[in-house]
């Protein structure tokens, strides 16, 4: 099972792209359980990747939906700037709500949510491959 959605890099393209992902991962078997936060984790990035990846104009986002590595996987690419979200140091939880930077906490609950994250550099594009668990 694999399948890819490209599409423009907007807002209004949102529920387009967690229709295609949500129908891709209940069709190789992840429980419904998983699936809100399937959804929580793909509108964080996706809003990333809009409101980031293309500074000076339009762009476009690809989704491509697989299963491997005993999971359901889910590649997010862009070609905007490189960027790696995950090499950015984590929130500081202890810190109060006024003292702590404004961002920083999206990329912080999509590790918690997702069984696995990586991120790589293709030629001009940025891919972070998101892995839910199946079951066994």
């Amino acid at each position: 099972m694999a399948s890819t959605l490209r599409l423009p890099a907007a807002l209004d393209r949102l529920d387009q792209c967690r229709e295609f992902v949500v129908g891709c991962a209940r069709e190789a078997g992840l429980p419904d359980a998983d699936t809100g936060k399937l959804e929580l984790v793909l509108e964080e990035l996706l809003v990333n990747v809009i409101s980031h990846a293309y500074p000076d104009g339009p762009g476009e986002v690809e989704l491509h939906c697989r299963t491997g590595e005993g999971g359901f996987l889910l590649d997010i690419r862009d070609q905007g700037a490189p960027f790696d979200p995950l090499a950015a140091s984590g929130p500081d939880l202890d810190a109060g709500v006024d003292e702590r930077p404004i961002g920083g906490l999206g990329i912080f609950f999509v590790r918690q949510m997702a069984d696995g994250l990586a991120y790589r550099r293709e030629g001009d594009a940025n891919v972070l491959t998101v892995r839910f668990a199946l079951p066994a």
